[in-house]
């Protein structure tokens, strides 16, 4: 069945009645993925290295994917439920490391040795 807009200022419309039905929301999970890399200036356990260490991203949902790009030739893979839980596992609890975390934008996390972090944002 369908309604038809018979206001004078405005072209009758003719819309189907499911058009006008209230929608579930949508069962796909956001969409989007911030690709970043993770920087050691040092390496306090000596397993990891220095340099570039990890590969990852970070999904619309709040979850990362991290690539770490040892041991050779493959690496591993982890995943975790946030940024902070990520932080707080292999940032925050090796503060000698003087990590950084640089955003594909441009945007840096700096963490520095004393426990302090500073934010520094992409370039425009």
């Amino acid at each position: 069945m369908s309604v038809e807009n018979t206001n004078a200022e405005t072209s009758a419309v003719l819309t189907e009645q499911e058009d006008l039905k209230p929608k579930p929301p949508p069962k796909l999970a956001p969409r989007g993925i911030r690709t970043f890399t993770m920087c050691r200036q040092s390496d306090e356990t000596g397993i990891s290295g220095t340099g570039v260490v990890v590969e990852g991203c970070l999904m619309a949902t709040g979850q990362v994917i991290v690539h770490w790009l040892s041991p050779v030739p493959r690496g591993s893979i982890a995943i975790f439920d946030s940024m902070n839980d990520f932080v707080m596992v292999h940032v925050s609890s090796h503060l000698t490391n003087g990590t950084i975390i640089t955003f594909e934008d441009g945007e840096q996390i700096v963490y520095k040795r004393d426990g302090t972090k500073e934010n520094i944002l992409a370039p425009e």
